[in-house]
């Protein structure tokens, strides 16, 4: 059945701000958008309406990198106090958290980050589980989740041999096995949400040999690799050290790079490493706030977007929230610039849409016809008069999670006058909690 959703206003692309607007969906796409009466015209009988009122009909959100399973870990008691980056993977990250993880942590971790997700208007996001004491399985508890929350996908596990080659091994089958699952279900003829995707974590994690064998595998599938790069100065050092290169270069100099190849973080990378990247045809996920967390550093993102990279916006786990990632993105690299010019929010707007769906390869993030209809609705209330001229900054700046009213992932509405639809929210949080305080007694 088909469906058409009118509002007063409308994201189009291009940064453009249209009124009285309607959007038709048939089946899992968009099918017409245009003025509300045209669209209307094209209904048949039996078709349902979505009048939202006094709302602003966009484009969902693409999360192009998230860890779900880090949820478990907001406001733990640190045992100890990292320093540096290293000492925070080393004495924190992967110790106390990721090599606690089992099967019930992850599902409990991403039923609660896909409510916060579909609460702030996240359609789609990609995900990289980071367990080594999970697997086999890891992914596949985490997609039983996912797809009862009825978002859209992209699931990895992040392999390394940091806790041994065999564990490294074990790794990439994970990766490989889930994708060829995926694709199985696909060729039968489903659509199923969740795909898989290769991943590995970063060179200090793995070796030549290692990183070579996720590269052919990845090619092999045909499935795309994912990895962090560069988060901050620690990755450039220890590859200089090793190697007598950087990062960009080594990944180069052994066939790494493509343009199936999403690059997170991407922050203490070098002008001539961005031109490398771009010239591969990387795709790029950029985290403003977690990048602060961490203290890695600010990336580098106006070179990227000038040099014309496919980049996207994530929240890493960290802060999910899309409307403050937004807004990060907004502020912080004019700050750290100088320049109250750089990433003007129809810019920012685009990173959380059409950029990540870009960098993540899914036909979506645009209201227009043949585009994924993954779309959110969002109540355009704002205090002070929505005009052509200011509405991406209202956007970006004056709404958040509370102002979400409807969300569809596919033609499905997940999302219903702010109710979540697939999932029991409370149910959710109540089981996140039990689980979180089982997670921090370990840490005694």
């Amino acid at each position: 059945m088909a469906c058409t959703i009118t509002g007063r206003y409308a994201l189009a692309p291009g940064g453009e701000l249209k009124e009285d607007w309607a959007v038709r969906v048939d089946g899992d796409c968009i099918v017409a958008t245009g003025p509300r009466q045209a669209v209307l015209a094209m209904a048949a009988p039996g078709d349902e309406l979505l009048d939202t009122g006094d709302s602003l009909i966009a484009p969902g959100f693409c999360n192009s990198h998230m860890h779900a399973y880090g949820y478990l870990a907001h406001g733990i008691p640190v045992p100890v106090v990292p320093s540096g980056f290293d000492g925070f993977l080393r004495d924190y990250w992967w110790p106390w958290v990721e090599d606690r993880l089992d099967h019930d942590y992850i599902r409990a971790a991403t039923a609660l980050a896909c409510v916060e997700m579909l609460k702030s208007g996240v359609t789609s996001f990609c995900d990289i589980l980071e367990a080594p004491n999970a697997i086999p399985g890891g992914l596949l508890a985490e997609a039983e989740v996912v797809e009862q929350a009825g978002l859209r996908a992209i699931l990895s596990f992040e392999a390394t041999e940091r806790a041994g080659e065999a564990n490294g091994r074990a790794g990439l089958e994970e990766n490989a096995s889930f994708f060829r699952m995926q694709e199985a279900r696909r060729k039968r003829g489903e659509k199923p949400l969740v795909r898989g995707m290769m991943c590995i974590h970063t060179t200090f994690s793995c070796s030549i040999p290692f990183l070579e064998r996720a590269r052919t595998m990845a090619t092999d599938l045909g499935s795309g690799l994912q990895m962090h790069l560069s988060e901050s100065v620690y990755e450039p050092v220890v590859s200089m050290r090793r190697y007598g290169k950087r990062p960009v270069a080594l990944y180069d100099e052994i066939g790494f790079l493509g343009p199936d190849i999403l690059a997170s973080q991407c922050v203490q990378v070098s002008s001539q490493e961005i031109a490398t990247l771009i010239r591969r045809g990387v795709r790029v996920s950029h985290m403003p706030l977690s990048n602060c967390e961490v203290g890695g550093g600010v990336a580098p993102v106006p070179d990227f977007l000038a040099a014309g990279a496919r980049l996207g916006l994530g929240s890493d786990g960290y802060i999910n929230n899309f409307f403050e990632v937004m807004r990060g993105a907004f502020l912080i690299h004019k700050a750290y610039r100088q320049d109250s010019t750089v990433m003007p929010a129809p810019t920012v707007v685009d990173l959380a849409t059409r950029g990540g769906a870009a960098a993540m390869g899914l036909n979506a993030g645009e209201l227009a016809p043949g585009r994924l209809a993954d779309i959110i609705v969002v109540d355009a209330g704002t205090p002070t008069p929505i005009t052509p001229g200011n509405a991406f900054d209202q956007y970006v700046l004056y709404r958040t999670a509370s102002d979400v009213r409807h969300v569809m992932v596919g033609g499905r509405l997940v999302v219903r006058d702010g109710r979540i639809l697939t999932l029991d929210e409370g149910e959710v949080i109540a089981r996140a909690r039990e689980a979180a305080r089982r997670f921090w007694k370990g840490m005694n």
